[in-house]
Order: C-alpha cells, then sequence, then structure tokens
C-alpha cells in the first residue's frame, strides 16, 4: 500500500493519497480544489487516481471532488445526514458517482475503504477506515476527517456560527458525544489521520503533529478526555471556540450545490501604471496587498486591502473580500501563482489583474496618489478622550481572558458583518497581540471609511506593565 499525507499551511488542511501498488491505483481522501497536484504526485509513484472521497461538506476550502468528477473520475460523498446536508451536485448529474452510508465499503485494487458515520461536526459526516488487503485482514487506520484530530475534536458549532442555521449548536455537540463514545470503542493501536491540523479555525486546541493513534488520543486529548458525562463534553466543546472566518457559510454553500467550474487558476493580467491610475478612487475593484504591514503602512494604493502572504492569507481575504467582487493584487512576481491559488482555494476566483511591489514604488516616484497607515504604540492612546475608542479584534476567548479597560472587542474575521456596529463617530485604534491581525483589520475599516490608527505593539507587554 502507497501512503502520501499532503499539507496545506495556509488552511492547516490535510488530504490523503492512498494507492494499490500491485494494479496502480489510487484514491484520494478530502482533495482540494486544485487538484493536479495531487494527480502528478501519484503519476511519479506509477498509481493513477481512480477514486476521489470527501468526509464530509467541508467550510473552509472549496473541494476537489467536483473537478475529479469532471476528468470522469469515480466520486465518493457521504449520504448521511438530513435533507439539507446532501452533495446537491452530484445527485441526478452524469458524473460517475456512489453516495456512502455507515458500513458501506469500496475497493482500490487490494485496498477497502469502508464508511464511518461521525456525526457532530457535521450531520453527514463520514470517517473512513482503510485496509490494506495484501497484508492485513482489518484496518491499520482511518481518515477522520473533522471528527477527531490530534489534540482536539471537530467544532461542532459551526451550522450555526458560519451557516446560519439556529439552536443546533447544543444538539449538534450531543450528537459528536455518541460519536466520541464509539471512537472509545477502536482498538488503541488504530492510526488517526485528521483532516486539519494547528492552526485550522475546525477546532480550537488542534496539535501540530501530523498524525496520532486511537490510544495516545484518548490518553492526552482534552476534548476525548472531557468525555466523562455527555453534560461535561457539551460544556467543554462548545466553550471557547473561536469566531468562524465570514467564508466558511460560503464555502459550505458551494460544496454543497457545486463549486463552480472555471478550467483552472484564473491568469490575471500585469497592469500598466496607467491602467493601475484608473483603478484609483474606484469603490468596485479591491486591491489587494500582500506586502508586509511596515510596507503598507509606509504608503499604499488608496482603499486598498492588506494581507500578507502569511498563512493567514486565506483567512483574511476570505473574510474581507467577497466572490462578485474584482480582485487586483499587489503580490511579488514570484508569488503570483501562490496568491491566486490560495484565493482560488477558497472560491475567490475573481482575480483580474495585479501589479508589483516596484510597481508601487514607480507609481509614486511619477505622483501616484498615496496614502499611509496612521501607526502608535500602546502608551499613545493611554487616556482616550471621548472621541477615541480602543478596538481589540483578537478573539472573544483572548479578550475575556485580558483587555484594556475601555476597550471593545471586534474579531477580525468578522468585521464585515459588524460594520454596522462599530462606532463611526469616534477614531478607532485597532490592536491585537502583536499587530499582525490589527493591521489587517485596520486596513478593512479604513477601506470602509473609519478613521483608524494601528497600534502596532506587544500587547502582553503592555498589559505586564500596566499590572506592575
Amino acid at each position: 500500500m502507497y501512503f502520501k499525507q499532503f499539507f496545506d499551511e495556509k488552511l492547516a488542511q490535510y488530504a490523503y493519497l492512498v494507492g494499490c501498488q500491485a494494479n496502480g491505483t489510487a484514491v484520494i481522501i478530502d482533495p482540494m480544489r486544485d487538484i493536479d497536484h495531487y494527480i502528478d504526485h501519484a503519476a511519479n509513484q506509477n498509481l493513477t487516481i481512480t477514486a476521489a472521497v470527501d468526509t464530509h461538506i467541508h467550510a473552509d476550502f472549496i473541494s476537489g471532488l467536483r473537478e475529479f468528477a469532471e476528468r470522469g473520475v469515480k466520486v465518493y460523498a457521504s449520504d448521511e445526514g438530513d435533507k439539507d446536508w446532501k452533495y446537491e451536485w452530484l445527485k441526478n448529474s452524469d458524473y460517475d458517482y456512489e453516495f456512502l452510508n455507515d458500513g458501506d465499503e469500496f475497493k482500490i485494487g487490494n485496498i477497502t475503504i469502508k464508511a464511518w458515520h461521525t456525526p457532530g461536526h457535521t450531520p453527514e459526516h463520514l470517517s473512513y477506515f482503510v485496509t490494506d488487503g495484501a497484508a492485513a485482514d482489518e484496518p491499520m487506520g482511518v481518515a477522520t476527517g473533522d471528527f477527531v484530530f490530534v489534540g482536539d475534536v471537530g467544532r461542532p458549532d459551526l451550522l450555526e456560527s458560519a451557516a446560519g442555521q439556529k439552536d443546533v449548536m447544543e444538539p449538534s455537540a450531543r450528537t459528536l458525544f455518541g460519536s466520541v463514545e464509539e471512537f472509545k470503542k477502536m482498538p488503541e493501536y488504530m492510526q488517526i489521520w485528521p483532516g486539519h491540523g494547528a492552526g485550522s479555525a475546525c477546532g480550537k486546541a488542534l496539535g501540530a503533529i501530523p498524525e496520532s493513534t486511537v490510544g495516545y488520543e484518548l490518553r492526552y486529548n482534552n476534548s476525548l478526555k472531557s468525555a466523562s458525562s455527555e453534560d461535561n463534553f457539551v460544556k467543554f466543546i462548545l466553550e471557547g471556540q473561536p469566531e468562524p472566518p465570514l467564508y466558511f457559510a460560503r464555502m459550505k454553500r458551494d460544496n454543497k450545490i457545486g463549486p463552480a467550474l472555471i478550467g483552472g487558476l484564473p491568469q490575471p493580467k500585469r497592469l500598466t501604471l496607467n491602467e493601475l491610475r484608473g483603478l484609483v478612487g474606484k469603490d468596485e475593484p479591491v486591491i489587494l496587498d500582500t506586502r508586509d504591514k511596515e510596507d503598507y503602512s509606509a504608503g499604499h494604493i488608496p482603499g486598498s486591502l492588506l494581507s500578507p502572504l502569511n498563512k493567514q492569507f486565506n483567512t483574511v481575504a476570505g473574510s474581507y473580500i467577497t466572490e462578485d467582487e474584482k480582485i487586483y493584487l499587489v503580490v511579488s512576481e514570484h508569488q503570483l501563482t501562490e496568491a491566486v491559488r490560495d484565493l482560488y482555494r477558497i472560491g475567490l476566483d475573481n482575480v483580474v489583474g495585479y501589479v508589483t511591489p516596484r510597481d508601487i514604488l514607480m507609481y509614486k516616484d511619477q505622483g501616484g496618489e498615496m496614502e499611509k497607515l496612521e501607526v502608535v504604540k500602546f502608551e499613545d492612546v493611554e487616556n482616550p478622550d471621548s472621541n477615541e475608542l480602543v478596538v481589540d479584534v483578537r478573539k472573544a476567548s483572548e479578550f475575556e481572558v485580558s483587555h484594556v479597560d475601555g476597550a471593545v472587542n471586534f474579531a477580525h474575521t468578522r468585521l464585515l458583518p459588524n460594520k454596522e456596529n462599530i462606532p463611526s463617530d469616534k477614531k478607532l485604534y485597532l490592536h491585537c497581540m502583536t499587530g499582525g491581525r490589527s493591521a489587517v483589520a485596520s486596513a478593512f475599516l479604513k477601506r470602509n471609511g473609519f478613521d483608524v490608527a494601528l497600534i502596532d505593539d506587544d500587547f502582553e507587554k503592555y498589559m505586564s506593565k500596566v499590572k506592575a
């Protein structure tokens, strides 16, 4: 059996290629939308991907299941859950597909993949036991998707907090408890191959170790350990979950009704300086600046958003840009494909043009209109007057532990739906822990007409001085 784990650092997402070397076929589990890298890797191992399967309707990225279906690969998807959580794009389609229920199996050469219904994170969620029939008659491991992670379990609140369903959070947590009780019955040697790692918003305490075992998780996974009773588990698992990025609801919708097919990655055009000037001052296009916050603060195109090309790039872009908006990038030439691919993975396909940081400097040298972002330290706003307000853009759970007196809290990933709740008649001073989240939030609010300044400072150091 051939086994390969793929990891996307920005989305903290794992996909799995499982192949039968005897007959040269393979299955991909939880693929992302840009499927060519899976196909190329399989080919390098003399394998052909003949099947693709999802664990559930994903909320944090566009699934590659439809792209595989378009290429004639047989796809498998869950038929569990209620009528609201079905793969609508597959039903009655011309694709080669099969819906799976608990206990259903399919084979890839000597490999047997067996579905296990593990609801709670979502109603339709399936995990998959993998058995290498050439060597064993029982599974060696299970691809758990967003059911069990290393150090955590999949959050059961997303249908309510991200997808907008009402009063389903606690019932989902109780359903998840039932799945956990079944998990406890599995052999301790069983390997666990999770759908996400540290940095994902699909849980609150995911570990960075890429795989684990049932026995290890039962001993050291605090979410599993909290399941000493149903009520204890429900209280623990719903407490302190981070605010979901805004785009999660759109991913749920798109993966349910069918992701758009656009024929591969967008191919944005490099703009001339005259074309760049033509964008300045217009409300319709979004200019997304991927430089670091220092360069952005020193001078940027008026109205542009900031999202450095780091681990938070997808989360920020997905939380501040809607699917219908045209996107123009400020990005280095060698990072263009990376940025376009990251946006494509979360369904932001309307990337039509770009300029480089060097172009920005030339534009500035030729008298092009530029703006700066005001940057201050905590000491500069220790005594705000009635026309000033400190805005903390960390998670609510962080805010509850410690915050600046008089500050208000809006998570940086939830600013778009909260625009009407943010005071527009005051000067806003935005902060987080060290300036990363507050920098992108400052750019977003400034684009939307707020009077803002970035507190680019170390929150913990400042609070320790205040308490001393």
